[in-house]
Parts: structure tokens; sequence; C-alpha cells
């Protein structure tokens, strides 16, 4: 038998992308939307005698003390905290480690003090020569790709690693490189400006592989489908002959520009082919700001007129925009608003401009002096970014923002989209992908935890945007509603500064957490502490520390939840010391605290882990006290 292989995709930040609360109250049985492409890949190049596993932490704890030679951890730059924490925790447990990924590519010199080896650049051909140099015991510190990878040389992923059925949408990839400029955008960086294919004879196996399980949806996660039109209208053409031959089994959606609106062929091409929807970076409406970055493919047409012909061909669209260009002022955030709001986009992603590591407008605001050093460049979905704007100040550009959001996301305006779209896509092709039964479950579980809890308003707004004319809308109409309800809820879980009356709440909370389990607190047993810090939302930690009993559980548990619904706070439980009989009482806790998981870490002591199994992929899994989760009391 050969080496073993454990193969990691961490965590990810929450953000717009995952619709936690759509997986979670409405699309049951999901737990992420798309599974780990590269690794999938990477696991296809090893040598076939190798044992590989793949672990995503996505929707599934991570193994703390796995049976493997050897862990490969990935990462985007969103991911590199976590990623980060993985690969110190292996290695100082004595795993050989290696890093690889989006953001190892482009900033590999970061990962040279947290792996033995980082695989830097596309896999096709340095992932091999790791593994013979491994299999040599001679891997070298850095394996970084320097030529062209051909994408014939790209094999089949092994998609039974991945557990599928966790996802919304399977993925698969086409073609690497765009032949754009834009300034912000790292892809030309990674994959240069000449697009690659595989053959239309990998695509084909590759979709054999996909349905053999069970799939249905799937995403080209090119950068841009169409970055050379002829090769995407061959893709489409023998795409649409392979639905004909097989009963159209797949759904698809990709990335594309915007220039697709101005060819009648390839629109229909991609209607034939069943693309339900494309994302596009439309970035701005304002032609201008699109011209000083250089993102001139969205230039040959007024971008609302481009959009809706898009819509004409029963193609949905997903959509980034981006504040904090050049051009932008304080009304941009009204020029953002209108276009948004007209164009019945409902999955907007709008995005603080951030500048990205080597890339150009990284380099040019380097120059001028205009990045903020110390400032997060992984994460562009949060209120925050590592630039400062030319023509507004950086509080009024975060200001705009979260008010731009909240505008959109009013119950009024989500059905104002919802019946803008509506207006100009003709016959979607999206008809759902669910049986007819669990349509109606979907739809059940979305008017019960989504519409009703916006009360009379919201019912009204929802039953108004309906598109009772055109049934065949349906689907789509409800569909943007929890796609719209998601991104709200995000919206007001994470958008919220720490405000004065979450400190006051706080306040309350401990002063009666602290009698209630004053005795446990008194022997040392428990501790609590809370932490209201002006430039980060609230933190409290819990310490278990000693034998506690049923009642102690459940008060605590009351008052966490209490803490978790009613404020913005974090949570960190540190289990220090627990018996066998507290296990199920610890279980209840966690269970109840389940659905805030994104805002409770929980760090359990060294010689606990084996005792105490903790979910990572619903809590962050502290693997070492970082210096903001010091223990109160030591």
């Amino acid at each position: 038998m050969g080496p073993r292989l454990l193969l990691v995709n961490p965590r990810f930040v929450e953000s717009f992308w995952s619709f936690r609360w759509a997986l979670r109250e409405v699309l049951r049985g999901k737990r992420a939307v798309n599974p780990p492409l590269g690794l999938a890949t990477l696991a296809a190049l090893c040598p076939p005698h190798w044992q590989v596993e793949i672990v995503d932490e996505n929707v599934e704890p991570v193994p703390l003390r796995p049976r493997a030679d050897l862990i490969g951890v990935c990462g985007m730059g969103v991911q590199f905290k976590r990623q980060a924490e993985l690969l110190s925790h292996y290695r100082k447990l004595g795993y050989r480690v290696v890093a690889g990924g989006s953001y190892a590519s482009l900033c590999p010199e970061l990962y040279a003090p947290l792996a033995d080896s980082v695989i830097a650049g596309e896999a096709e051909y340095i992932w091999p020569e790791f593994c013979r140099d491994f299999e040599r015991g001679q891997p070298r510190p850095l394996y970084r790709e320097t030529g062209t990878v051909a994408l014939a040389d790209s094999p089949t992923p092994r998609f039974d690693l991945l557990k599928l059925d966790r996802y919304t949408t399977a993925t698969l990839q086409f073609s690497r490189g765009c032949p754009f400029r834009c300034e912000f955008c790292d892809i030309i960086v990674m994959f240069g400006r000449r697009p690659r294919y595989k053959t239309l004879a990998q695509v084909e196996t590759e979709l054999d592989a996909l349905r053999a399980q069970q799939v249905r949806n799937v995403f080209f996660v090119d950068d841009n489908l169409i970055g050379h039109k002829s090769a995407a209208k061959e893709l489409l053409r023998f795409l649409r002959a392979y639905q004909e031959q097989h009963d159209y089994w797949f759904q698809f959606g990709t990335e594309a520009s915007l220039n697709m609106a101005q060819d009648p062929e390839l629109l229909q091409l991609f209607r034939g082919a069943n693309f339900t929807w494309v994302f596009i970076g439309i970035e701005s409406p304002d032609a201008e700001t699109l011209r000083k970055t250089s993102k001139t493919q969205n230039l040959h047409e007024d971008t609302l007129t481009a959009v809706r012909r898009i819509y004409s061909y029963g193609i949905d669209i997903l959509a980034g925009f981006i504040i904090g260009f050049d051009n932008d002022t304080p009304a941009t955030f009204d020029l953002q608003f209108r276009f948004i709001r007209d164009s019945g986009i409902q999955a907007a992603m709008v995005g603080l401009l951030t500048a990205l590591p080597k890339t150009p407008l990284h380099a040019r605001l380097r120059r001028e002096g205009r990045l903020l050093a110390e400032a997060d460049h992984t994460d562009n979905t949060g209120v925050g970014t590592n630039i400062i704007p030319k023509n507004m100040s950086y509080r009024d550009m975060v200001r705009g923002y979260l008010a731009l959001y909240r505008r959109l996301l009013s119950d009024r305006i989500i059905g104002v989209r919802v019946r803008n779209k509506m207006r100009f896509l003709k016959n979607p092709v999206y008809h759902g992908e669910y049986s007819w039964r669990e349509q109606m479950r979907i739809v059940a579980r979305l008017i019960a935890r989504g519409v009703l809890k916006g009360g009379t308003q919201r019912l009204f707004h929802f039953l108004r945007s309906l598109p009772w004319s055109a049934p065949s809308k349906f689907p789509l109409a409800i569909v943007d509603w929890i796609a719209a309800l998601a991104m709200r809820d995000y919206v007001e879980r994470r958008f919220a500064a720490p405000a004065t009356r979450d400190n006051a709440l706080l306040g309350r909370w401990y002063a009666s957490a602290t009698r209630a389990v004053r005795r446990y607190l008194e022997d040392g047993r428990a501790s609590i502490e809370l932490r209201l810090l002006s430039q980060t939302m609230p933190r409290l930690y819990v310490r278990f520390a000693g034998e506690l009993d049923r009642a102690f559980f459940a008060r605590c548990t009351r008052r966490l939840e209490t803490v978790l619904k009613r404020t913005s706070a974090t949570v960190t439980l540190m289990i220090d010391e627990i018996e066998r009989p507290q296990l199920p009482h610890l279980e209840r806790l966690l269970r109840r605290l389940a659905r805030y998981g994104d805002r409770v870490a929980i760090r359990v002591s060294d010689r606990l882990r084996d005792v105490v199994k903790i979910d990572s992929s619903i809590f962050h899994l502290l693997l070492d006290y970082p210096p903001e989760a010091t223990p109160p009391g030591r």
C-alpha cells in the first residue's frame, strides 16, 4: 500500500456566498453550496497506489489526529487564517504538511513558516513531481509552476471522494484564463490572459462521472466561460447534444462577461444547453468608472439593456458589484441602488473594493500611498477593506455601503426586484430541480420560517411579487426570495456594529448569569468573562473547569441562547475539565447553540479531545488558545 494522504478544505468564514440561512432553514439536508473541485483534481493527480481521503470542513468535522502520512491543506485568501491554524496544528503533532490553493499560488511566501512544502500554481505537473520526491524522502520546500499547463493533461477529478449529496451544486471546469485586463482582478496574475481549454471528450467524461453520482446541478467554475467565444460556442453545442442524449439531465450555471449580451447566437446556445443562470461581474453601472478600471467588456452598450436582453432568453443573472473605485463618490451608492433595483438582480453581491496582492490595482495604490497595510485583503464581503478611497472618506464609504445593503434588502425592495426581473425574463430555463413534493416543502418552509416571520408587511410584498399570471416563473421567484432572505439574515447578523443597546443588554445578562451560577463560579468549577471592546463585536468567554451538573448546563444554555439571539456578541467556550457523565448535558447545550455556530468558538484541552467531540463544520474549533481567547483567570 502507498502513502496515506489526507486533503483538507478549511472552513470558510461566513459570507454572502454561504447562504447559511437558506441551507439551515429551507434547503434541508444540504451543508454547503460548492464542493472543493481543486482537491478532487489533486487526488486524481496522485499515483494510483496512494490512499487518498478528502475532508471538507464546510460539511464535516476535520479529524484532529488522522491516520495519514501526509496532510495537504488548500485555501483561498478568505480561508488563510483557518488554513494556517490547521497546518500549524498538524505540523505540531509531527505530521508532514503541504500547503496549496489559490492563495498559496498568489502569496507562497506566507506559507513558508507553516508548511513543509508549498505548491504554488496549477498542480497538473508540479504535484506529481512533489509526489515522486515525497516517496523518495526528498520533498522540496517550494514547487512553483512557471510554465503553461495544457488542460488536456488535467485528469477527471475524483468526484467519488466528495460527499456530493451535501452540496447544492457540483463543480466542473472547462477553461482557465481570461483575455481581459480588469485592474483589480488576480485571475490573469494566476492563469494568464490566454484562455486554455479541456477537450470536449474530457468534459463528457466528467459529466458522465457526475451523472453516475446522481448529480443534476453543475456549476462551470471558469472565471469567464466565454473568454474565447468560438471555443465557448463549441462547448455549448456539445452540451446541447449531450443534454438531448440524456434527457436534459443537468441544469448548468457559470461565470461569464457582460459582452455575452451582444451575441444572440451565444445566448441561444446557453439556453439550448440548459444554463439556468450566469454570474456576471457588472461592478458598476457607471461607464467612466468601468473605463478607468479597464473593465471595457462592459461598455458595449447600456448595462441595463444588456441585462434585460440576457433575461429575454430565460437566463437568470447573479452579479457582483464593487464600491470604492477612484471615480466613486457618495452619489455612487444611489446609482448602484437604482440599477440593482431596476435590473431585478436578487443575488447582487456588493463588496468594497479590495486590492489583492500582485494585482495592478495593488501596485498602483501602493505607489500612491493609499493602501492600509494592516487591513485584511482576503475577504471582500466584509465591512472593511485595505484601500483608502479617493473621492470620499473611508468612514463615509463604509456607512454608505451598510446603508445600501439595508435599502436593497427591505421587504418592499426585494419584492420590487422580483417584479422587475419577471417583467423581462421570458420563459425561464429554470423550472426547479426538486420533485413536486419537495418543492412544496421548500415553499412551506420559506413561508413559515422566512416570510411570516417578517409580519404582514413582508407577506404582502411576497404575495404581490409572485408572477400569478405566469406560473412557469414561480420557481425562480421562490429562489429569489430564498436568496434575498438569506442575504438579509447575513447582513442583520454580521453587519450590525456593536451598539450601546447590545452592551447594556450584555451587562444585564452578565449580572443575571453570574447570579444564576454563582456557586459554580465561587468554587472555581466555571468562570465567565465579558469583554466589551470598542473596535470589535462584544466577546463572552465561558470556561468549564470542574464537575458541573445538569442544573448548571440548563441555566447556561438558556442565557447563552439569549445572548446569541438578541446581540451581536461572539461566544467562546473553553472546556478544560469535564467528566463523562456530564457529556450528554454538554451535547444538549451544543445542539441548542448550533444555529449560531458561526459565532461560537470552542477550545477543548488536549487531553479531552478524544472524549469531547466538536463538529468543526458547525463551530469554530480552536486548535490552540489564540491571544484573544486567553482563558479567564490564567
